[in-house]
């Protein structure tokens, strides 16, 4: 084989790395982490699934000291606050989620005090689907 077939074939698998590295590189597409988590597939009871630009499930029921986490496998951000808007004061344990970016989960606070906590996505809060509620006995 000649040199310059040689430096031509390095050239072309060098580029055809590259072209490889940029194509799987970075995840940065918005595109969830966890295709296969679903509201059915939920990984325990204290969890609040984004998905589809909603939450599942929409009503949930814990037990008092519980932390509840959200998961956004959703293709955007939201920002997940407690009850009324914009003033968020009903649960404040909740409004520890805060922004929750795509592929990320974030706990409540202790959820320590019997009673009903509505939540909503601060920045979308007249979606019906993004709005739930976390009943602590």
């Amino acid at each position: 084989m000649t040199q310059r077939k040689r430096s031509w074939l390095v050239s072309v698998a060098s580029a055809g790395l590259m072209a490889a590295g940029f194509a799987c590189g970075s995840s940065s597409s918005g595109t969830p982490p966890s295709p296969t988590l679903t509201c059915q597939t939920l990984p325990n009871a204290t969890t609040i699934l984004i998905i589809n630009n909603a939450v599942c499930p929409q009503t949930l029921t814990v037990a008092r000291g519980t932390r509840v986490t959200f998961i956004n496998n959703d293709t955007r951000g939201h920002e997940m606050d407690s009850d009324p808007h914009p003033e968020h004061t009903d649960c404040p344990e909740i409004n520890a989620v805060g922004r929750i970016e795509s592929g990320q989960q974030r706990d409540t606070g202790n959820l320590n005090t019997a009673r009903r906590c509505g939540y909503h996505d601060h920045a979308n809060d007249t979606i019906a689907a993004l709005k739930g509620s976390i009943t602590i006995q």
